[in-house]
Order: C-alpha cells, then sequence, then structure tokens
C-alpha cells in the first residue's frame, strides 16, 4: 500500500501454478491461454477482495460451447478446470461470460457476472467485475508468456498479473499521477519476457519513486482438494436405496478427479461400510 494510502498494488506471479494447472489439464493453444489468465485473474480477486475466503472463476463459452474454472484457496492452493469439447476451443466474443463466486463461512455464496469481450479480454473483463461487484475502481493487466512454439504447445515461460486499486483516500490529483503512470506502463508481456520476471518486479515498476509499505506476501501453487475421504462422502450423500443397489452390484467404483486426474477405486466392502455407519 502507497503510504498516502491512496493505492493498494496487488501482484501475482502464477508462472508455476499455471503450469502444473495446464499440465494435468491436458490442453494448449488458446484454451491454455485463457485457463491460464483465468486462474491468475481468480487468485487476485481472492487476493484482493477475500484472501481468507474461497474464490472461484467461471467462464462460459460464447455459444454455450466449453466452460474454465479457476479454484482458489485462503492456502494458496489452486486448481484449474477445462471442460471443452474435443478437439476444439473455447470461445470468447459475443455470449461469452465470467463469473467469480466467493464462499462465506455461513454456506453461502456472493457472485457477479460479467461479458468477456473478446478485444479486451480477461483483463478488461476484470476490472469490470470489480466495479460492477465489489463497487472497487482499478487497473488491472494480466499475461501470459508461451516458450517457441508460441501459444500452441510451448512450455509457459512466465505467467502473472496485477490490480491497482483506488482506495477512497486518493486525492484526485494523485488519482491522475496513478493513471498516467499506468497509460504510460510497459505492457504485461514486456515485463514477462524479461530475466528474472517476478511479483517484486511488478511491485517495483508500478510504485516506482512512490513510498509503500509491504503489508502481507503468500505463496500460491497447484493442489487439488479431491480425497478417498471427499469421494466416500459424496457417496454418501446419495441416500441409503442407492447405496444399497451399488452394494448388491457388488463392482468396485472407479472414478478420476476432473482437476487433477487421480484415479480412485472404492471397493464394495467400502460401500458396505457406508450402509453400516448409516
Amino acid at each position: 500500500m502507497t503510504d498516502d494510502h491512496a493505492f493498494r498494488v496487488i501482484v501475482a506471479d502464477t508462472t508455476q501454478t499455471v503450469r502444473d494447472i495446464i499440465a494435468a489439464q491436458g490442453v494448449s493453444g488458446v484454451t491454455a491461454k485463457n485457463l491460464a489468465e483465468l486462474v491468475t485473474a481468480t487468485i487476485l480477486v481472492r487476493e484482493t477482495m477475500a484472501p481468507t475466503y474461497r474464490v472461484q472463476g467461471i467462464v462460459k463459452g460464447a455459444g454455450g460451447k466449453g466452460n474454465l474454472v479457476g479454484d482458489a484457496f485462503p492456502d494458496g492452493g489452486t486448481r484449474g478446470l477445462a471442460q471443452i469439447p474435443a478437439g476444439s476451443q473455447i470461445a470468447l466474443g459475443p455470449g461469452a461470460l465470467m463469473q467469480m463466486m466467493r464462499s462465506l463461512p455461513n454456506g453461502s455464496v456472493q457472485q457477479g457476472i460479467v461479458d468477456i469481450d473478446e478485444s479486451g479480454g480477461f483483463a478488461e473483463s476484470l476490472m469490470k467485475y470489480l466495479q460492477e461487484s465489489e463497487q472497487v475502481i482499478s487497473c488491472a493487466a494480466l499475461g501470459i508468456l508461451f516458450g517457441k512454439d508460441g501459444d500452441r504447445d510451448g512450455k509457459i515461460v512466465a505467467a502473472g498479473g496485477y490490480v491497482v486499486q483506488l482506495l477512497p483516500e486518493a486525492e484526485r490529483g494523485l488519482h491522475a499521477v496513478m493513471t498516467a503512470r499506468l497509460e504510460d506502463f510497459p505492457s504485461i508481456g514486456d515485463f514477462l519476457s524479461r530475466e528474472g520476471f517476478g511479483a517484486k518486479l511488478l511491485l517495483d515498476e508500478i510504485a516506482y519513486a512512490m513510498p509503500h509499505t509491504m503489508t502481507e506476501a503468500s505463496t500460491v501453487r497447484f493442489a487439488c482438494r479431491c480425497s478417498e475421504a471427499s469421494l466416500l462422502g459424496a457417496i454418501a450423500s446419495l441416500g441409503r436405496s442407492e447405496i444399497e443397489s451399488l452394494v448388491q452390484q457388488g463392482e468396485s467404483i472407479e472414478v478420476q478427479c476432473d482437476y487433477c486426474h487421480k484415479d480412485y477405486v472404492i471397493a464394495p466392502e467400502r460401500l458396505r461400510s457406508l450402509l453400516d455407519a448409516s
């Protein structure tokens, strides 16, 4: 935060996180780029507006073709999901939507939905969401840099983004100074391509010559929440008659996690134990 309490700056280096998510989902091309940007946007929303809550970002493709999910938790664990028709890429443009959902301790969900302008991309949609749903005036940038194969099958070299939030204490003159600085600010791609890219590099450049205080630093990483216990809990919610039917079939249940593709095998004896417990 700037020492005059005019601005908050939230920066994120999501390189390794999105690398692991893209690898787990097995996507490439435009879908890989869009999923990486959505995950980065979701992390920034959580860190900006709800660091102690789970935040999910969902993109619905134009024409209802395909969905992307970014899922960020308070401990920094983050995962992503790409649900698209085989052999296709998710499309943005007219009809595409971005939804941000924040899970609250009482079980309720706060959410906001904005259109995705293909020309402005996720960064513009993120700013629109922050202004319309959170009443926060901000400037945001998101970027993904791929290796020698461009945005097709190349490895992600760097990924990250930032949010600059205007605080109520900001005077009009200070607002004008920051606005002018960001208008002339190099593109996020310029920073991603620099050797030694990281969150500190972004922060130092954005807040250059502006006295500021680092208020918090946290780590983000790819982490799935799946487990055999959670799977058994989901099966237990089916109801006794349905579980009895599964037991009578005498076959193991095989389930694969959509997020990390880990395989689970639930033997009939484990299903029978659910009946005994109930």
